[in-house]
């Protein structure tokens, strides 16, 4: 089941030329009033239903992703990005009124959302539909022109989006690029306006040093660590259906996972009997055989993964589920490991697989250490009904978003900001959020009134100028 690349590297001619018609277009775009970017982003919505079987055949050939997996984590994720966006779009661009500070009264201001110019996307292999087409949305919604590269990795679901942006958008306004890393160095050593990243934390010191040589901003949607707490007060049942969705959903390929576990050691017992039986009812007791638990994207991830495993048991580790492997298959079975050490690949770097260590602890300054060693991560799970250790994690903590008695189902809410912090990710993006990142707020003072308290404090200074100006440093 080995996805070998298909996709070929696009020319650097090509991809120059799309660059320049881009820039040449982008005032253009840039004045499209709220309607017009309204209608392109309904004819989107339009055309994600219409190619949904195609869709839908495409992540499966893949991933082996099941088609309700698709409508759940692809499709609704950019639909309801599109339902959102069309909703709120035209209060997004209205000039946004502020305050005047009583010194410079007789003049308004207000910020104005004008558009970066022309962007770049780079997405990831992991949701490629969901994190290709999400910041496009965003970027459609500020009024950029936009080059989108998906990643070669997934290359049937890259063809369909390329066949969906070529039916809707003339490439001097949106193009998708298809290739490699080839063409990702051609693309990166544009001088673009705004680069939007999703990815490892690794390349994304690439894409901001890139994006340093043009002074362009970035959002980089990054990835690492994200720990669960599930305290003595937890629902057992409900925090091991919900960690053991959110985790093996999509093979565990998901950056917002749940990477490692804490587990009070009063639940010990129950929790782990929970977990076990939750995936049994999730993926069945032969999860090789069930049509809703998909696969590696491909045998070196496959083998990285494994790799991972096989230190750790090496070490001491032991496996409570799972631990089955088929190589053809880029299978590997959904995994529950304890007695992991500190040191090992699985508890240092981000696991991206369906494997979970899982740790105890007695008293919750445990956790919260281990937690506060590592970088901060993109987000970080409570399972908790004791208000006061909520408080207590979330004040002792940092993190990229947090839920709380959930896992990883803020990725849908639209009204709250999504992305990391430092090495999990630069910006956020979703609803308002995206649209902010792919525009520049600019801001617009005017002048109202015929005269203005500065005028009155320009030189010659004299004593009553000097008073004006104390009186201003003082009170105003």
């Amino acid at each position: 089941m080995e996805n070998i690349q298909t996709v070929s590297d696009t020319n650097q001619a090509e991809i120059q030329e799309i660059f320049k018609s881009q820039q040449q277009r982008q005032y253009e775009t840039g004045r499209s009033t709220a309607a017009e970017r309204i209608a392109k982003l309904k004819r989107f919505h339009q055309a994600i239903s219409d190619y949904t079987p195609e869709i839908r055949q495409a992540l499966y050939d893949d991933f082996r992703k099941h088609p309700s997996e698709t409508d759940l984590t692809e499709i609704y994720c950019i639909t309801g990005e599109i339902k959102h966006a069309v909703r709120h779009l035209k209060r997004w661009m209205k000039p946004n009124r502020v305050a005047t500070p009583i010194a410079l009264l007789g003049s308004g201001s207000y910020i104005h959302y004008e558009p970066k110019g022309v962007v770049l996307i780079i997405a990831p292999w992991n949701f490629p539909l969901n994190l290709t087409f999400g910041p496009l949305v965003s970027a459609i919604s500020a009024g950029n022109c936009v080059m989108v590269k998906p990643s070669e990795l997934t290359p049937h679901t890259s063809r369909i989006m390329k066949k969906i942006i070529d039916s809707l958008f003339d490439p001097d306004e949106i193009a998708l690029i298809e290739g490699g890393v080839e063409t990702s160095q051609a693309l990166l050593a544009l001088p673009f306006n705004h680069i939007f990243f999703t990815g490892a934390p690794a390349i994304g010191k690439i894409v901001m040093e890139a994006a340093s040589k043009h002074l362009a901003s970035v959002t980089l949607e990054l990835g690492g660590k994200s720990p669960t707490i599930v305290d003595e007060t937890a629902s057992v049942k409900t925090a091991a259906r919900r960690i053991a969705w959110g985790k093996f959903i999509n093979n565990g390929q998901t950056c917002i996972a749940p990477d490692y576990l804490f587990v009070h050691k009063k639940i010990k017992d129950t929790f782990t009997e929970q977990l076990h039986k939750n995936l049994e009812e999730l993926y069945s007791a032969e999860p090789e055989k069930s049509e809703s638990y998909c696969r590696m994207v491909n045998n070196r991830h496959f083998n990285r993964v494994k790799s991972y495993v096989d230190e750790a048991v090496s070490d001491g580790a032991k496996i409570i589920s799972g631990g089955v492997y088929e190589n053809d298959q880029n299978y590997i079975s959904p995994s529950l490991l304890t007695d992991v050490k500190p040191d090992s690949a699985l508890m240092q770097e981000e696991i991206f697989g369906p494997v979970l260590p899982i740790n105890f602890y007695e008293d919750l300054q445990e956790p919260l250490q281990i937690i506060r060693s590592k970088e901060i991560p993109l987000a970080l799970y409570i399972y908790s009904n004791s208000r006061k250790n909520i408080k207590q994690i979330i004040r002792n903590t940092r993190a990229g978003g947090t839920v709380i008695n959930h896992s990883v189902v803020h990725f849908f809410q639209n009204n709250l900001p999504f992305g990391g912090s430092n090495n999990s990710g630069i910006g956020k993006s979703h609803g308002f959020f995206g649209f902010h990142a792919f525009s520049n707020a600019r801001g617009i003072m005017k002048q109202i009134l015929p005269l203005s308290g500065i005028d009155l404090m320009m030189p010659p200074y004299t004593d009553m100028k000097k008073k004006l100006i104390d009186l201003t440093v003082k009170w105003f």
